[in-house]
């Protein structure tokens, strides 16, 4: 028995991945050094698997996304150097970002055609085992062409598009078996897509001519059970990994389809998403079970994470200030390693140590019900008459111009909130800090042009880590940091308790920000699904309970805003399409729970005009679902891609309106005039002018105020303009 791990976070305990490659963007490291920089952190990486591990993929180490490196080794794109590089995820030609099967990690996405020609254009995987060549015998890392082709934008058929590409997965593997690799780790986790039989016919003749290559394959499929498992038996893989957390219908498939006597079964036991410290001894019984269920002798077996660690904080250790209750329940990715090491351990007889790690934990099943939710959705009539009372109340122009909700938090705002949690400075002068900071956004707006105000959320480290912090039931960390995509990270809180407010959670600023003007500010919260998606859940509650307490909390704070004449209400929900379970068959009852939790937090009287946003997921096929929801406004992201994202809504019955999102603010360019007009003009020919706002696709807490200035400045232009338009159209 052996164990196997992967994914392992590059960010560095102490961030140094984000901190050197932004230093290269500001041009305060050469490509040299940053290249330099960046293989040193991944050495550390390597020697945290070999402290623990006998078996970790080379080559797994990315200087952005291994999306897109797949996409640059077979050509799809092309660089000469690391500017050319990023600028496929952050120039004014910067790829559409989308969510990684339903995680928080974002991924860049490649375009294919049937005009792409495929072609070696970078050997990365060797790269990588020439550089790390001490661990030679080690597999080296590459995505599989299903989940390459499932995960980039493509009108092209499937079986043609596998058809060309594993020719050339073909000739790389046979010139790395040349240069002395001997086994590859071959991640597909779209094998857990539901797939068609067409898919799967395709899918076997693909990896009938890619295993043919003189190399083994280690086949890793997460975050779903794989329905065709066993089709692929037939194949000649090394080894096939399983996520047994997720997937837990694997076990179900191994029941009636005996695993073969030639592989090994690279068992994923320990939980590469949830930081809950594993029940060795728990974990023990449930391999043993699925030994004796695939009826596998234990040399078969290697032991592993269920998905990749990338989902986790480097390491537990760095957390001083936790609560020892708490600190005692959790285990990050260093720990995770720690915990599969351990398992192998107690295998051959060390019990001890592994009782002492997990006395703080046991493993127990959680009761839930599969009954469907009554989501308590408005009907459109009550949306029309929504929307006639809204436009006399509130008297906004056609077109009217917004923002989602942050703007930029530069340096000294860093420090200062830096220093009050260190205590160098008081409450007092903290909040004077925060109020000049909402004072001049107040002016700022005004200036501009603005229809309707946000607060700047300068209070707000994180959308959910700042609400987390003020709701009972929550702990938050120091240093748990994680990748949310490219360099961009946060630290997802902790629930552990009944969630309950205790205190108003965002009145203080949104009231000032209000007492400034006579433009409307609107009260900015996260939603309850975002919430949970974007913290780490240590109870042993069915996760609907959990998102109804939020909900209660939540409307709480909505309407108190509301007492404060506080009438534009925006709850954020930028999780609720990626944390839907990945089958279709499973979707329903969880988006029953979940569209019910936002009703009941948007559950307020008529005269508050309700908005959402959400972002950076395909809605193609939950707008049914989204229609459900109890918003009067949704803004998204359509600034890239053409704004394919608003053909979803194409022949339904939407009586709401809709901000499209028309600047990419992710570019790291002013906003582009031509672009915007063009997502504006698809938007009014599908919603209708009285129906369009204008706003950015996403929050600015990130961007630099020149940037945001000229943006805005043109956004507000372009309504002005065709506001024009409209009214000389009456006339």
């Amino acid at each position: 028995m052996f164990t196997y791990a992967y994914g392992f976070p590059r960010l560095g305990e102490n961030r140094e991945y984000k901190k050197f490659i932004e230093a290269f963007w500001k041009n305060k490291l050469t490509e040299e050094e940053l290249t330099s920089q960046l293989l040193e952190l991944e050495q550390k990486r390597i020697s945290t698997y070999r402290s623990y591990i006998e078996n970790f993929p080379l080559g797994e180490f990315t200087f952005y996304d291994n999306i897109l490196d797949t996409a640059l080794v077979f050509g799809i794109y092309r660089f000469r150097n690391l500017n050319q590089y990023y600028s496929y995820a952050r120039g004014k030609h910067a790829l559409e970002l989308k969510k990684y099967f339903n995680t928080n990690y974002h991924y860049i996405v490649p375009e294919m055609s049937r005009h792409t020609k495929f072609s070696l254009q970078w050997n990365k995987p060797l790269i990588y085992f020439n550089n790390f060549f001490l661990f030679r015998d080690m597999p080296v890392f590459f995505i599989g062409p299903y989940t390459l082709i499932k995960l980039s934008r493509t009108k092209e058929k499937l079986d043609r598009l596998l058809n060309k590409l594993s020719e050339w997965y073909l000739r790389l593997f046979n010139e790395l078996s040349r240069e002395g690799i001997k086994i590859i780790h071959l991640e597909e986790p779209a094998f857990c897509f539901d797939t068609t039989q067409a898919e799967v016919k395709s899918i076997l003749k693909t990896y009938r001519k890619i295993l043919s290559a003189n190399i083994k394959i280690n086949l890793i499929t997460y975050y779903e059970s794989v329905d065709f498992l066993p089709k692929l038996y037939e194949l000649p893989f090394s080894g096939i990994g399983l996520d047994f957390i997720s997937g837990v219908d694997n076990l179900k498939i191994l029941r009636k389809n005996r695993f073969p006597k030639g592989k090994k079964l690279i068992c994923g036991i320990v939980d590469g998403k949830s930081p809950l410290r594993a029940d060795i001894m728990g974990r023990i019984k449930f391999l043993e079970h699925i030994r004796k269920t695939a009826r596998l002798s234990e040399e078969q077996i290697m032991i592993s994470n269920s998905c990749p660690l990338f989902h986790l904080p480097v390491t537990i250790d760095n957390e001083k200030n936790l609560n020892l209750s708490i600190k005692n329940k959790l285990s990050f990715a260093k720990e995770k390693l720690y915990e599969l090491h351990l398992i192998k351990e107690v295998s051959e007889g060390l019990v001890k140590e592994a009782e002492n790690w997990s006395r703080e934990v046991t493993e127990k099943s959680v009761k839930t019900t599969k009954k469907m939710f009554s989501v308590g959705s408005l009907s459109n009539t009550e949306f029309r008459k929504r929307k006639k009372l809204h436009k006399k109340f509130f008297n906004l122009p056609i077109f009217p111009t917004t923002t989602i909700g942050s703007f930029p938090q530069d340096l000294e705002l860093r420090r200062m909130r830096r220093h009050y949690r260190r205590g160098l400075i008081n409450q007092r002068q903290y909040d004077e800090f925060i109020k000049s900071r909402i004072k001049n956004l107040i002016a700022f707006q005004e200036k501009i042009g603005l229809d309707v105000f946000v607060h700047g959320e300068f209070e707000r480290s994180d959308m959910v880590e700042f609400f987390a912090q003020k709701l009972k039931g929550f702990s938050t960390t120091e240093r748990g940091w994680v990748i949310s995509y490219g360099t961009r990270v946060y630290r997802p809180p902790i629930i552990h308790s009944t969630i309950q407010r205790v205190s108003p959670l965002t009145m203080k600023e949104i009231a000032f920000a209000q007492s400034l003007t006579s433009k409307p500010v609107k009260g900015i919260f996260t939603g309850p699904v975002t919430i949970i998606a974007w913290s780490y859940n240590l109870r042993r509650d069915p996760i609907y309970k959990i998102a109804f307490e939020l909900a209660k909390s939540l409307n709480e704070e909505a309407k108190d805003l509301l007492k404060n004449k506080i009438n534009f209400i925006q709850i954020d929900e930028p999780a609720i399409k990626e944390y839907a379970p990945i089958k279709r068959a499973k979707r329903n009852f969880y988006f029953s729970w979940a569209i019910k939790a936002f009703n009941m937090t948007a559950k307020l009287p008529p005269q508050a005009q309700i908005h959402t946003h959400m972002c950076y997921s395909d809605f193609g096929d939950i707008v049914d679902w989204i229609l459900k929801m109890n918003f009067d406004v949704i803004t998204i992201e359509a600034a890239r891609e053409e704004a394919k994202i608003i053909d979803n809504f194409k022949r339904k019955k939407f009586y709401r309106q809709i901000g499209p999102g028309i600047w990419d603010i992710h570019s790291r360019y002013p906003a582009n005039i031509k672009r915007m007009e063009e997502v504006l003009r698809k938007a009014i020919k599908i919603f209708g002018k009285e129906n369009v706002w204008l706003n950015p696709d996403c929050g600015l807490k990130t961007r630099d105020w020149p940037e945001v200035t000229t943006s805005l400045k043109r956004m507000v232009k372009l309504a002005i303009n065709y506001r024009r338009k409209a009214t000389k159209v009456k006339k």
